[in-house]
Order: C-alpha cells, then structure tokens, then sequence
C-alpha cells in the first residue's frame, strides 16, 4: 500500500517543511504555508510514464544537426511580434493577467483563427462550462466548426481527448483549475500545478503540439504557483492593463524561441481584441500642448521604437519631508535625477513634491528615457513648457553626462514619421548612421546643455 506523508507547502514560492509554520522561510511571506498529503506511486504508474519508451543517450554537439524552428503564424502580427515570429509545435507558453484583463478572449480569437485553416484545436476550460464558452463565441462572432471546446478539470480525460483528436492546439484555461487524481491536494495547490504542468508538457515535447495554459496571478501581479511552473514552460506572456481602459500590452519576459524585449499593443472593443497598429499615436493623441512639464520620449520596446510622453508635476513641500512619487517607471529613478539637476544644473529641488508619469499606461524601464524625465521635472520646476514638437533621447549620469543610448536611428525615424521637427539626443549618437531630412538632431553633452537647448535658457 501506498505510503501517505503530510508535507506543509508555501503556496506563493512552493517550500516544504514537514510542519506548519507562521512565517515562509523561502519567501518570508505570512500565512502562506499549506497542508498537502503526498501519496508515493510507483513510477511505472505515473500519468505519461511509458515503461517501453526508450531512454535517449548522450550525443555529440558536434553531430546534432541544426534546424530552423518552425512556426505557424497567427493572424494577429502583434501576437506573432511577441512569440518570436509565430506559435512554435511543441511548445508550452504561459499566459497571465488579472481576472477580466482578456486572456480567454484572446486565446478564443486565436482558436479561431487557427481552426479558420482547417487546424483542430482543442479549448480546455476548467472555469467555464461549454455554453458558457459558446456565449462568450458567439459575442465574438465566432462560429468554426473545427475548434472544439471541452469543460474538463480532471487531466486525465484532457489527456484522453488529446490522444484521441490529435489538434494542432490546445489550450488549458486555467492551470489552477485542472488536477490529477493520484495527488490528493486540492487543485491549485503547489503540488497539483507542478505536476499537471509536467504532464502538459511532456505531452507537448512527446506529440509536437503546442499547448496555451492560462495562470492566475496574485495581487502583487506575478502569475499564482510555484516559481518552477515559470521555469518549466517555454514562454511566458504577461497581459497588462487596466480594466476600466480599452489598452492591453502583451509583454514576453521568458521566450526559448524569441526575443524577451518583445511587446503588443491591443484595444478591447466589443468584438473583442483588435491590435493596435501604431502606439506611437495612440499614446501621443491627448497630448497637450503649452503645457509645462511635459516632454515625448522614444523608448524602444524590443525591436519596435514607442513615442510616449512623460509628465511630471513640481510644487512646493507641504510638510517637511519633502514627496517623490512616479508611476510608469521606476520610483527610484526619480529622486536620482533630481539630486542630479539640484547639483549639477543648480536646480532647487530639495523643499518640492515631485510626481512624475508615463501617460498611456505605459511601464518603461530603460535608461534612455532618463533626459526626458530631468527635462520634465526642469520644466515643471521653472514653469515653463518645451517645445511641442521636441524629443528628447538619453541616459543621464550621475556627474550630468548624457550618455550614448542603443538603437538611435530607429528613434529618429519614428519621431520624424510623427512630425516631430528635432531631437536633443547624446553627442556620441551623432555618427555612424544617416540622418532624415525632416528632423533636426541637436547632440548635448551634458544635462546642463540639453536645459539651455530645451528650455532656452531661461
């Protein structure tokens, strides 16, 4: 008979401990430990396990012929931009989000497209029934007869209907609602996600059929489970935005196939998603202008350069200690700058609020974005508004230097193809790439020289 051991499991980092305890010692997360039954089976019973499967051996790198991946694309070119060209067989991609973001909207969009080419595609929703899934299709208007749809939580009869149809896709929605019968903990605990998502994937690895699988996230915003779920998978997606605003960014932060930089932009309408062409405008449409405290920055997402505009807010210090607060990027980036124009511009920056944003919704964390946010903070500061069609590129050092960025020439160009008419960019840009007629690209060396240009001076 089988031997039952209790374990107590974190349920946010996945450390185990044979008792309870208030405090996680991996994480150092309160009230997070678990109680799990651990059931030991024989291998040769494990789900997935075939005893006539011949083990591989090791072989020389020299022998291993090279291919190409391939891949199917999808009818969605953002969708493709973040996959790294397209959905690869074989592969396990992760996608999380918040509840209501998107996710089965997207995925069911998708479904259908591929089920268009005459591809069988397998949907698995554990949280769904199968009406309730047609509803949220026909609201789409999508009507394929081969994309099929399975209300199913147990993985054992997932696993049955994928031996059976063969599909060219199947999507789990969601990881934390499926479960194996040998494990006795409940489903969604460590346990039962780590080893449904083992089967998923050797199921995807054994057959060559790429699998979707939907993750819940926690309140902080990391998708729910233990952090191995996120290294077993291939890719891992991650669906931002805000409920109550019609913007989605699609970001890629692991990808085995592709680029981890990647991002696409859609826009939630009734029909469901539709992709957002050029973010550039669409981030700069409400722009004001003459409005002090406002500068456009060209940061590159992945391979695609993104015009978006930074705005920040200075006024004097209520209380004595003075506020620094920043949304869209990194908060301690801002009180860096400041003490970098306080102290190299002569700026008197020590008794003021400072709130600085990227509008749009917008998460930027590259250094080159550092100008255009002293630029602002400057600009607020003196009450005085730059010019409205300006850009400003570069990484501002801790002795004022502007510092070389990557990627300039492809800036330049999408600010020209916005009607942008100069750009104060590093000194050290300036060569090694051909300039557009339509724009003028000013070099600085300095913060104190990007003011005197930027702001005339005054």
């Amino acid at each position: 008979m089988a031997k039952t051991k209790i374990k107590y499991i974190c349920q946010d980092c996945g450390y185990e401990s044979p008792k309870w305890m208030g405090k996680c010692p991996g994480c150092h997360q309160w009230n997070t430990m678990a109680e799990e039954k651990e059931k030991r089976i024989s291998s040769r019973h494990a789900i997935g396990q075939n005893p006539s499967q011949k083990t591989s051996r090791p072989e020389s790198i020299t022998a291993i012929q090279s291919k190409q991946e391939m891949r199917f694309p999808t009818d969605m070119p953002e969708l493709n931009r973040v996959l790294g060209g397209g959905i690869v067989p074989g592969s396990l991609v992760l996608i999380g989000g918040d509840p209501g973001i998107g996710k089965s909207t997207l995925l069911l969009q998708v479904s259908s497209q591929l089920a268009n080419r005459q591809i069988n595609v397998l949907y698995v929703s554990g949280e769904e029934s199968v009406r309730q899934t047609k509803l949220r299709a026909d609201r789409l208007g999508i009507n394929v007869e081969h994309l099929y749809v399975m209300a199913e939580t147990n993985l054992q009869e997932v696993a049955n209907a994928i031996e059976e149809m063969n599909p060219g896709l199947v999507i789990v929605d969601s990881i934390q609602t499926v479960y194996q019968e040998e494990i006795s903990s409940a489903p969604g605990s460590v346990s039962q996600v780590r080893e449904c998502t083992g089967h998923l994937m050797r199921i995807a690895k054994g057959k060559g059929i790429p699998i979707f699988i939907v993750g819940h996230v926690t309140k902080e915003g990391a998708i729910a489970g233990p952090r191995l779920l996120e290294h077993m998978v291939d890719t891992v997606l991650y669906f931002e935005g805000e409920r109550h605003h019609t913007y989605r960014i699609l970001r890629s932060v692991k990808n085995r196939f592709g680029s981890t930089h990647e991002m696409g932009i859609f826009e939630m309408k009734e029909e469901g998603l539709k992709e957002v062409t050029n973010p550039s405008e669409i981030f700069l449409e409400e722009r004001s202008q003459g409005v002090a405290g406002s500068t456009v920055v060209a940061s590159m997402e992945g391979t695609r350069p993104v015009l978006v505009e930074i705005q920040a807010l200075i006024s004097p210090a209520s209380f004595g200690n003075p506020r620094r607060m920043a949304t869209g990027l990194d908060h301690n980036r801002v009180p860096l700058l400041m003490a970098v124009l306080e102290k190299r511009a002569g700026l008197l920056l020590q008794n003021q609020d400072a709130y600085v944003k990227v509008a749009g919704g917008m998460k930027l964390d590259e250094p080159a974005i550092d100008l255009a946010v002293a630029i602002s903070i400057a600009s607020s500061f003196r009450d005085q508004p730059t010019r409205p069609d300006d850009i400003l590129i570069g990484e501002v050092g801790l002795t004022g230097e502007v510092r070389r960025v990557s990627r300039i020439e492809q800036r330049i160009q999408e600010a020209s193809k916005l009607g942008f008419k100069r750009a104060i960019v590093p000194e050290r840009n300036l060569s090694g790439w051909s300039k557009p007629d339509t724009i003028e690209v000013v070099g600085v060396r300095s913060v104190q020289e990007a003011l005197q240009i930027a702001l005339g001076g005054a």
